[in-house]
């Protein structure tokens, strides 16, 4: 009962948000979540926060930001992470953010909206954003996430007040966990001078963080007074190589990426780096020559499988990839992306049964996944559950604004799915808010 009323909450928030004419793409992939997560740990702890609970996701956008919606979420521009130079700076920018969440700002905000409505959509921004489509490969997929800039500009805003305040409180963080907070002052100094540019000029972190020199130099002074001294962490330096590492690799062109190998942190990185770039040149033996480098340096490390899984599997070598990606789910079977990933070789392989088996395993880690529901509905759809194929279409349709649609499918799922059953239920919720939205247009 409590999941169908959370899915209807989510829902009506989906339609306040999603408009086409702006979107924003997150870009899902398990390795690169993961190190970020590495990255993110001892801060969130330092902060008093679970790192259980709060996850680190990119955005696809070469310009510098990052943002929290809700107290569970922090976003990172891609840009933002291409553009630092060190892990330290990296874990600055996540301090900041958590500095937010723990600081109460989002909440404080949410109860100042005079619309409850609006509060909920504001805490749903997740639900539409997490789903995953197609476009980049499984590495790095992406969904649309419609905003309403001018209400989205202005929630995401701080003021002077609360920049300070998350500024004392990221650098104790951080002292707090062990590390040099200079990289705080590394990504300050990014955006000096900004502040005298045009807002249409200036980088979206300093439209949504206010930043005035005066800020920069109580910042050093905090800097300055917690005593820690100069240093780089070889762990988070490793982590923040493999996230980077992996997300220019995808990004970049494959040229710009094969020449600057020997930049990468450790040798496994750079094989990491070489297999997405032979790959993204359809050099598949390049790749696997490159990514089996990698594995056999990490042979525990899920992450190096997941990828060398998804290689084979946009190479159209479905049965293998089932049996790399098995592997990689062995070493982590909790990950949902993973358990995605699995799933869809097995569709791919015409493992219909364990692929439905797979996929709804990972539906339970992660059921607003747009790419996941979709690849469920096939699996349903070839083991003869029209219903439950129509009530997952119906879900990730609604997931991705598509309201019009998700009405058809949900009303295709009511008429045959057993009354009163929770995916029957779930799929009343579609309805109800996909007609809703109707009459308010």
């Amino acid at each position: 009962m409590f999941a169908a009323r959370l899915l209807a909450a989510l829902l009506a928030a989906a339609f306040l948000f999603v408009t086409p004419a702006r979107a924003v793409t997150l870009l899902r992939d398990a390795g690169i979540e993961h190190a970020l997560g590495q990255l993110a740990e001892p801060v969130l702890r330092a902060a008093g926060l679970n790192p259980g609970s709060v996850r680190i996701l990119v955005v696809d956008d070469t310009s510098l930001n990052a943002f929290i919606v809700d107290t569970q979420h922090v976003f990172i521009h891609s840009g933002m992470i291409m553009k630092v130079d060190s892990a330290k700076a990296l874990q600055a920018v996540i301090a900041h953010e958590a500095a937010h969440i723990a600081g109460g700002h989002i909440s404080r905000r949410l109860g100042n909206m005079r619309a409850a409505r609006t509060a909920t959509a504001l805490g749903a921004v997740l639900a539409v954003a997490t789903g995953a489509a197609t476009g980049r490969g499984d590495a790095v997929a992406g969904v649309m996430l419609g905003t309403q800039s001018s209400i989205m500009g202005n929630f995401m805003g701080h003021t002077r007040a609360e920049e300070s305040s998350a500024d004392i409180s990221s650098v104790r963080y951080l002292t707090r966990a062990g590390i040099d907070p200079r990289g705080a002052v590394e990504v300050q100094e990014i955006f000096r001078g900004q502040e005298a540019l045009g807002a249409r000029r200036q980088d979206a972190y300093v439209r949504t963080h206010p930043l005035t020199s005066d800020r920069l130099r109580r910042l050093r002074g905090l800097v300055a007074a917690s005593g820690m001294p100069e240093d780089n962490d070889a762990t988070a330096d490793y982590w923040f190589g493999r996230a980077k590492g992996k997300l220019t690799a995808f990004l970049r062109a494959p040229a710009w990426t094969l020449r600057r190998l020997d930049r990468s942190v450790t040798p496994d990185i750079a094989q990491m780096r070489e297999a997405v770039a032979r790959h993204r040149q359809s050099d598949l033996a390049g790749a696997m020559h490159a990514i089996d480098a990698a594995i056999a340096a990490r042979p525990r490390d899920a992450f190096y499988r997941d990828l060398k899984g998804e290689i084979l599997l946009e190479s159209r070598r479905a049965d293998v990839a089932v049996k790399v990606y098995a592997n990689a789910r062995s070493l982590a079977p909790r990950n949902p992306q993973i358990l995605g990933g699995l799933g869809r070789a097995q569709l791919a392989a015409g493992q219909y049964s364990a692929a439905l088996k797979t996929l709804e395993e990972a539906r339970g880690r992660d059921w607003r996944d747009a790419r996941l529901l979709r690849d469920l509905s096939v699996a349903y759809a070839r083991t003869g559950n029209n219903g439950m194929a129509s009530e997952a279409t119906a879900q990730r349709y609604a997931l991705q604004g598509r309201l019009e649609d998700a009405a058809i499918h949900a009303r295709r799922a009511i008429g045959l799915l057993p009354r009163g059953s929770a995916p029957w239920r779930r799929a009343q919720d579609v309805l109800a808010e996909a007609e809703r939205a109707e009459k308010q247009r």
